[in-house]
């Protein structure tokens, strides 16, 4: 091997094992890929633009950009308020139905946040026998086009980048209908050994609000019980944070001081109760916040603020908004709110300023999950626009009529003329991190073939044919993908495994295609962490479960999941 081939390699492994180590950043993952490559002369000015302006790529960005005109409309909650039935059966099946299809077509993180809702507020079923299927169903939704999932359009653009001819619309179809059929039954099967968590227990245990007794409080020198605090609707007062005591359980006898940190779980609907009692103040309060505009959110993995408190992040200088309450993983927080470590996956409710509309980095640290609009919502005619334009620019790309690229520029501009979209709103949600991502794996490509590494790859491969048959060296791509796929993310695994993939398919002397599609649904198969893909981790929380139970029904799942994909796509593409 050459100087350039091992300085590349170790390139390769030092971003899979960053990746593995900074989890929650793989952007900044990529990017510092991209700086060392570029530095070092691994790659040229001509293909780091290419890389950044590759039309998948860039057909990727437009499809989510035009897709937010769609959850600016009331479409997805009409249909969803139609979903939950009193048969538990009945309900389950028009989940997985409308979750499948919508999937198939749509931003499959929107499907989901618009059932969280309904889910979890239904009368008849515990959400958490709900709402892990809901998440499974908008996995297996993207296999089944080329639209479904960011993962398909990011293997498309490698694909492109490659020079061969792009994938189609359906291609994904037939492979992705077998796992929606096999896994669905699955899945429906599994459904009875998950949890039967109470909404009202978990609510209970795991919303944590901070509230102040200020100087001069009518509370202070009273007791508790005197003060009304143990008959508050739907809250409750667990614990007393004095200086660096904590006093908890509180007994009714408690004496209050100044500046006591007053801790209350429950209901976060019910926190105005805590504004009519005279000398307490919220942790929002002390922000400079009121309580009208609440919000909830779930903190996205990639997020900014893991691993510091609120304070320590400048939360407020950061979204103007604040932190009225927090609930995680069904455990219990304590202490002072603003002292408190975040962690990815945490449910913050906030209360929100006049500038929380237009800051740019909410949906990059964020997941909205209800209350506050971050933009406001479309009715009427350019409601029925943004729907009927969508589905009509899909169609065309679907049936041959016209790329999806050229749909999809020409329909954003339709929604900028016609205001459905502002470019504030575009700027606002501009997918950065995934453009940084992608085209950051595209150069790691250049870089392996400038370097003469993948012609080595192939050599070596050349000398082990007599041993290595192509549905081996299949399974080996997809267990590879699979594996990225639950330690990193389903987009960096796709474009760290598809150089190699699209080797061993020349090598051997394969269909490529079958290669190509391994990457694709291996890349999507992300059931056993709640962390590795954003559907899971929204109900992660929302249904309160544990890890034991991603790994009791997502396991079963993947392996099926494997054996589906690997006979489907030997069948369906042939090697």
């Amino acid at each position: 091997m050459t100087a350039q081939s091992i300085f590349v390699l170790m390139v390769f492994v030092g971003t899979i094992i960053g990746l593995i180590k900074y989890q929650q950043r793989p952007s900044l993952v990529f990017g510092v890929t991209l700086l060392i490559l570029y530095a070092s002369n691994m790659v040229t000015t001509e293909q780091v633009l290419r890389s950044i302006s590759n039309q998948g790529l860039v057909t990727l960005i437009l499809l989510l950009l035009c897709s937010l005109a769609l959850e600016k409309t009331h479409f997805l909650r009409v249909i969803a308020t139609h979903i939950i039935q009193k048969s538990y059966n009945g309900t389950w099946w028009r989940l997985f139905g409308f979750t499948i299809f919508s999937s198939a077509l749509l931003n499959n993180t929107a499907v989901v946040s618009t059932m969280l809702a309904p889910i979890r507020n239904n009368r008849y079923h515990h959400a958490s026998k709900l709402l892990l299927p809901l998440s499974y169903a908008a996995v297996l939704g993207g296999t089944l086009t080329l639209i479904g999932t960011s993962t398909n359009l990011i293997v498309n653009s490698l694909v492109l980048d490659a020079g061969l001819p792009s994938l189609h619309f359906f291609d994904f179809t037939l492979v992705g209908s077998c796992l929606v059929i096999v896994c669905g039954l699955c899945l429906w099967f599994l459904s009875r050994f998950l949890p039967e968590y109470k909404a009202d227990s978990e609510l209970r245990e795991s919303y944590f609000i901070d509230a102040t007794v200020t100087e001069d409080s009518s509370l202070i020198g009273r007791t508790i019980e005197d003060n009304g605090l143990r008959n508050l609707t739907s809250l409750f007062l667990v614990e007393v944070v004095r200086g660096n005591h904590l006093i908890s359980p509180v007994a009714p006898t408690e004496v209050l001081q100044v500046k006591d940190r007053l801790v209350f779980s429950g209901d976060v609907t019910k926190v105005k109760q805590l504004n009519q009692i005279s000398g307490l103040s919220l942790f929002a309060h002390d922000q400079g916040l009121l309580l009208d505009n609440l919000t909830e959110v779930v903190i996205r993995p990639e997020s900014v603020l893991l691993g510091k408190t609120l304070k320590r992040a400048g939360f407020r200088a950061l979204f103007d908004a604040a932190v009225v309450a927090v609930k995680r993983d069904g455990e219990k927080v304590s202490g002072k709110l603003g002292d408190l470590v975040l962690k990815a996956g945490d449910y913050l409710v906030l209360a929100a300023g006049d500038d929380f509309r237009s800051r740019r980095n909410i949906s990059k640290n964020f997941i909205l999950v209800s209350g506050v609009e971050l933009d406001s919502m479309l009715s009427g005619a350019r409601a029925l626009l943004s729907i009927v334009g969508f589905f009509v620019a899909v169609a065309c790309a679907a049936f041959g009529i016209f790329s999806l690229f050229k749909g999809m520029v020409i329909f954003l501009g339709v929604l900028l003329i016609s205001r459905c979209l502002t470019p504030g709103e575009l700027m606002r949600r501009l997918p950065t991190d995934i453009w940084l991502i992608i085209s950051s794996a595209l150069l790691l490509s250049y870089a392996l073939n400038n370097s003469g590494l993948l012609e080595q790859v192939e050599l070596l491969a050349v000398d082990y044919t007599d041993s290595i048959s192509p549905l081996m060296a299949l399974v080996v791509v997809y267990l590879l993908t699979w594996l990225l796929t639950e330690l990193v993310t389903n987009n960096a695994a796709a474009a760290l495994i598809f150089p190699i993939a699209y080797g061993f398919a020349i090598t051997l002397d394969a269909n490529p295609m079958a290669f190509i599609m391994t990457v694709a649904f291996g890349a999507s198969a992300s059931f056993i962490s709640p962390y590795g893909y954003q559907t899971n981790l929204m109900v992660f929380n929302a249904g309160s479960y544990k890890l034991s139970d991603f790994v009791k029904i997502g396991l079963p799942i993947s392996l099926v999941y494997g054996v589906v994909a690997i006979t489907a796509i030997t069948f369906v593409f042939g090697l």
